[in-house]
């Protein structure tokens, strides 16, 4: 999962990427308001972290233009402000979530995790696909209820299939969000990575889908 971290506090926005990092997404971290709404709008993310004291240009007005926009992403608002018209403006513009500073990384990170999968339909931390279960809370993967050894490459490129199992994704599309900017699509990265998860897995759950990309299934 590639989340937009927007947070002028460098110090913060360290410990924030470094947790989410930690947590299994890929993390763009930009500091000005000018430069998230235009990653906002030119890169495909899962999500969003937003500081609303941005420089430049102030998060409820970087949100707005992104929701006017028709930009869907779920957006986690950061404000050192705690009163009720600044929240109130926040979730106008189109903030799916809320956190007052100062509070607890891990906090943010399961609230996060909670956004991601209610845009992609999921109610349950726990996300199933046959024999194979995400625990989104712990960040593994069990196979028949034993943990699945995973490196952290391994582990985004399966856990977002897992959001979306049942679908063909795209080598682009999957690129796009388990990396970072700096990500090379000519690559032949993925088709390795997906290569050692579908040994690793052991059973018949991850397929290529000839010209199309991948899918995570119970089904051919």
């Amino acid at each position: 999962m590639r989340i937009l971290l927007a947070e002028d506090d460098a110090e913060l926005a360290a410990r924030i990427a470094a947790a989410l990092v930690a947590a299994g997404f890929a993390v763009d971290p930009v500091a000005d308001g000018i430069d998230a709404e235009f990653r906002g709008h030119t890169e495909d993310y899962d999500a969003a972290v937003l500081d609303l004291g941005l420089p430049g240009l102030d998060g409820v007005s970087v949100l707005h233009r992104w929701r006017e926009a028709g930009r869907s992403l779920p957006v986690l608002v950061l404000t050192a402000r705690s009163r009720w018209h600044d929240k109130l403006a926040g979730f106008t513009a189109g903030a799916d979530d809320y956190l007052t500073k100062p509070f607890q990384i891990e906090e943010l990170v399961l609230r996060l995790h909670a956004l991601i999968r209610r845009s992609t339909g999921h109610a349950s931390p726990r996300l199933r696909c046959g024999p194979l279960e995400l625990d989104a809370h712990a960040g593994r993967f069990l196979r028949d209820g034993e943990p699945l050894a995973l490196t952290a490459q391994e582990y985004r490129i399966l856990a977002y299939l897992m959001h979306h199992a049942g679908r063909v994704v795209s080598r682009a599309e999957l690129g796009e969000h388990v990396y970072d900017n700096g990500y090379d699509p000519d690559s032949n990265v993925l088709d390795v990575l997906v290569g050692r998860i579908r040994r690793k897995l052991g059973i018949a759950l991850l397929h290529t889908v000839r010209g199309q990309g991948f899918r995570l299934s119970e089904h051919a």
